[in-house]
């Protein structure tokens, strides 16, 4: 009998366990860490980001105590900065790259300098944009994750209308639904939304999907450009016996619940057992933890230098109390009447020819809760009803300045080839608004 239940810990260590994992910086504690900073010419940080951030420039305004200035120099380039200081891989981009970056030395901490600077202009309410006169043009976006809003944000600058379809109820995607609830606090998400959309020119308009409320022949029909930020919209499945029991779960599915529900409410399992190597599966493997699970154990199918997770966040989940076993693929989950009891795993290798193999040998480990976190994908279900862009894979194709096949139509974020991060969403938005500004003004 699987032991699921709500309320394993008070709301005290609730509260406890989902704070930041790192303060943010006070005022003497910015000043002293940009004054670390060597202000490189040609710096490699700003190579490092995808987005093309002036990472020296908006440190020494910190230095100076141009915070305003610092937030406008990180939002010029990305105009979501403040989330991207929370959920960049910064470990393996800008502060990888640091000079400082030594044995005997350490990079500096440019994500929480660029929390503290964007915080501090998102605290005083100041709109340091200005939006372009009318251009007359009107583009639809579909879709409100930060590719999306990126491009719509870049394009209402540029003074051209724009109206966001957006399937759910809120607007922000991935930064709302789908990002560990300790990484995005004091509802973050939903504040940069407000911020993006305080320029002016741009309406969202929730609850309408692509596909089933709209048609992209329609979009192209009446708008004068199309931009398609759709994200992933399918989870891939394990394809085993006992997937369909009860306490199997999507962990995608689940992080959205802690997201948008009171955690206190949402019924955990003493024992969890989570599959899959990337960061969704850390997020859901802590937070299960810190919800009051007992026993976490996260397996994934190859070595720790092959997962899809980034050191860091294999660091953040050993140090939360998850246990990461690797070499075990999962061969199917185990019943405990209707419900989820355990999942058999057999243990890999690779063979002579490189490929990864079962070895024959498995082993079972008990579990209340099952959460799949083998990756997503898109499915091409929103052109069902209309000619749909040429596809590369399971992605849109699209070129350097993120056009489809189609006229009128750029792709870019998840939907698209390319790294799944926020960061790379955003710099596929700005790109795609400038080639459909060119577009529109031709």
């Amino acid at each position: 009998m699987s032991d699921i239940r709500a309320g394993r810990l008070s709301d005290a260590q609730l509260a406890e366990n989902f704070a930041a994992l790192q303060p943010p910086m006070d005022a003497a504690q910015a000043a002293v860490e940009a004054a670390r900073c060597l202000f490189c010419f040609d710096a490699p940080c700003t190579e490092a980001c995808p987005t093309g951030i002036d990472i020296p420039g908006f440190i020494r305004k910190i230095a100076t105590g141009n915070l305003r200035g610092a937030a406008v120099t990180i939002l010029r380039e990305n105009i979501m900065g403040g989330t991207c200081a929370n959920v960049c891989p910064v470990e393996e981009l800008c502060e990888q790259v640091c000079v400082r970056n030594a044995a005997e030395d350490k990079p500096v901490e440019i994500g929480r300098l660029q929390h503290f600077a964007t915080d501090h202009l998102f605290r005083s309410g100041a709109q340091p944009f200005t939006r372009a006169g009318d251009s007359g043009r009107h583009v639809a976006v579909a879709g409100a994750g930060p590719a999306g809003l990126a491009c719509a944000h870049a394009l209402a600058l540029l003074g051209h209308r724009v109206t966001v379809f957006e399937a759910r109820a809120k607007a922000g995607g991935l930064n709302e639904y789908g990002i560990a609830a300790y990484k995005m606090l004091d509802e973050r998400a939903a504040r940069e939304v407000e911020f993006i959309l305080g320029v002016g020119g741009i309406e969202i308009e929730t609850g309408v999907s692509l596909g089933r409320d709209v048609s992209l022949d329609a979009l192209r029909e009446v708008y004068d450009a199309v931009f398609l930020g759709l994200g992933h919209n399918a989870v891939n499945a394990l394809g085993l016996e006992g997937e369909d029991l009860a306490g199997v779960h999507n962990a995608v599915d689940f992080i959205e619940r802690i997201r948008q529900e009171d955690p206190a409410t949402l019924p955990i399992g003493r024992r969890v057992v989570v599959i899959g190597g990337g960061n969704t599966a850390i997020d859901v493997a802590v937070q299960t933890k810190k919800l009051g699970a007992e026993y976490v154990t996260l397996v994934y199918r190859r070595g720790a230098e092959d997962m899809g997770a980034t050191e860091h966040e294999q660091e953040v989940a050993q140090t939360s109390g998850v246990l990461i076993k690797h070499w075990a693929q999962p061969v199917r989950i185990l019943a405990a009447g209707e419900e989820a009891g355990g999942v058999e795993f057999e243990y890999t290798r690779y063979d002579e020819g490189g490929r990864l193999a079962g070895t024959g040998e498995t082993f079972e480990l008990p579990a209340d809760q099952v959460f799949k976190a083998v990756g997503q994908h898109f499915a091409p279900s929103p052109f069902q009803e209309s000619e749909a862009p040429e596809m590369d894979g399971s992605r849109i194709r699209v070129d350097e300045e993120r056009r489809t096949s189609l006229e009128g139509v750029w792709a870019g974020g998840d939907c698209v080839p390319g790294n799944d991060l926020t960061v790379v969403a955003v710099q596929d938005g700005k790109l795609a608004a400038r080639s459909i500004d060119r577009y529109l003004r031709r």
